[in-house]
This record gives C-alpha cells, structure tokens and sequence, in this order.
C-alpha cells in the first residue's frame, strides 16, 4: 500500500515539475495576433487600376476581404486609423493565350490578376510591407469569357485574399 502511494506521490511531483516547464499557446485560426496588442483593422476600398475592366471585380474583392477577417479574427473593422492598415489597388487583369493546339488556334486561355497591397502595422511598424500578389486561373479558349468569369474571377479573388491574409495575420 505504502508503495502505491509513494509512486503517486512522484507521478504528482514529477507531473508538476515537467508542466512548470511548458508552456501552452495556440493560435484561433491560425493567426498571430496578439488580441492584447492588436484590436482593430481598417480595410481601405481597393479600386480597380487595371487597364481592362469589369465592373464587379472591385466589390467582390473589398467583400471577400472583408468577410475573411470578420470570419477568422476577433478584429474589429473600424473606417480609419485601425491598428493594423489594409490599403491598395487592382493592378491588373489580363488573359493571354496559353496553349497552341494542333490547329494552329488557342486551346487555353490565362486569366490574371494582380493586386498591390500595402499592410501597416501601427503598433509594430518593422511588419509593415508593400507587395504583390498574383492570381491565375485557366479556362478552355472554346468557352466564351463571360461564360466563366464569375466563377473564375471570384477562385482569384479567393486566392489573393488568402495570400494577403497570410502575409498580415497568419504569418505562413
């Protein structure tokens, strides 16, 4: 009897001592914030820069952005000085020719689409950055464009944003 109990008596001791030691963090949603720190964001409206234009693409885009960090932080979106800052522009959206088939025609037409984005981050200025992200989606050269574009402009607008998302509070 003394036994057991003696070996609970090190199971407990020893527990405590390995756990005094550790630490445990997660992050909800696979973000970086610092909730303590970081409270709020401002999303700028992101126009369309790019010299050919369809008319829907700027609104999806400022709507899914939007709706990503309303989803996945507990930031809340104010009109101006956000601690953290999303501002930017639609700097192009182009489709090219592909593929070549044996014909001597377009088999596969590129869609492209490209977004200049500058994060500030007014309480750790050093994660401050301008870039660019790019998005390309592919369709057959048989389908008219506005047969595809929707879908196609919105799996983008998608990816881009995931990539902003990323880059500002998830960190990958």
């Amino acid at each position: 009897m003394k036994n057991n109990s003696l070996k609970s008596v090190l199971f407990v001791l020893a527990s405590v001592f390995l756990m005094s030691g550790c630490t445990v963090s997660y992050k909800l949603n696979n973000t970086a914030i610092d909730y303590n720190v970081i409270k709020t964001i401002t999303l700028e409206t992101f126009s369309n820069r790019a010299a050919y234009q369809w008319a829907p693409m700027a609104p999806m885009f400022n709507n899914t952005l939007s709706d990503i960090y309303n989803r996945q932080t507990k930031l809340n979106q104010v009109k101006r000085d956000g601690d953290l800052v999303l501002s930017g522009e639609i700097t192009s959206y182009d489709q090219t020719n592909k593929s070549v088939s044996a014909d001597g025609f377009s088999s596969m037409v590129q869609l492209k689409m490209t977004v200049k984005v500058k994060y500030t981050n007014n309480k750790k200025h050093a994660d401050d950055f301008e870039k660019s992200f790019t998005a390309t989606r592919e369709y057959d050269a048989s389908q008219q464009l506005a047969s595809v574009q929707d879908e196609l402009v919105q799996q983008m607008i998608d990816d881009i944003v995931d990539q902003i998302f990323n880059a500002t509070v998830a960190k990958w």
